[in-house]
């Protein structure tokens, strides 16, 4: 299982990686084509989609631009890591959830705060907590109620009493 677990969290990583490259690359192409400046210019004249205090907490932007796909790589590796919670199966669904909320919402709004700065913006930082927490409860509804649904199909097809 853990080797399995490993190779997810891998294949993640570099999913995630590679898609936050291109979302960050294709952001900057489309801003800098259209005009830095209505955005908002870097010291270099060109725009640059990471937080400028992110920024700054490195010696270069590109330096600063490889940390930010790192860390867009654990993200993935993290969501799908955790995965294996749901695999347990001494561990009920909405304690797996519980665990699977909180370990991947430590790790996403940690690292969310540091590439967003949000610290600094305590607004920003609350509505984005609220949007994991809304859209993660939506999730889980839904997986709830299609299992519920899988089992009573089971059930129906086994002649199982409710």
């Amino acid at each position: 299982m853990l080797k399995e677990v490993i190779k997810r969290c891998a294949i993640s990583f570099a999913i995630s990686a590679v898609c936050g490259l291109i979302v960050n690359l294709a952001i900057d192409v489309i801003v800098n084509a259209v005009g830095a400046n209505a955005v908002g210019a870097n010291a270099d004249g060109g725009f640059i989609s990471m937080a400028p205090e992110f920024r700054k907490l490195f010696a270069t932007p590109v330096i600063a631009a490889y940390v930010n796909i790192l860390l867009y790589g654990v993200i993935g590796a993290t969501f799908s890591g955790m995965a294996f919670i749901f695999e347990c199966p001494r561990i009920g669904y909405i304690v797996q959830s519980l665990i699977y909320f909180v370990s991947t919402a430590a790790v996403w709004i940690i690292i969310t705060i540091i590439l967003w700065q949000l610290h600094r913006y305590p607004q920003a930082l609350i509505a984005t907590i609220a949007g994991y927490a809304v859209t993660y409860l939506i999730m889980g509804t839904v997986t709830y109620k299609n299992l519920k649904n899988d089992i009573n199909k089971i059930n129906n097809a086994l002649n199982v009493p409710e």
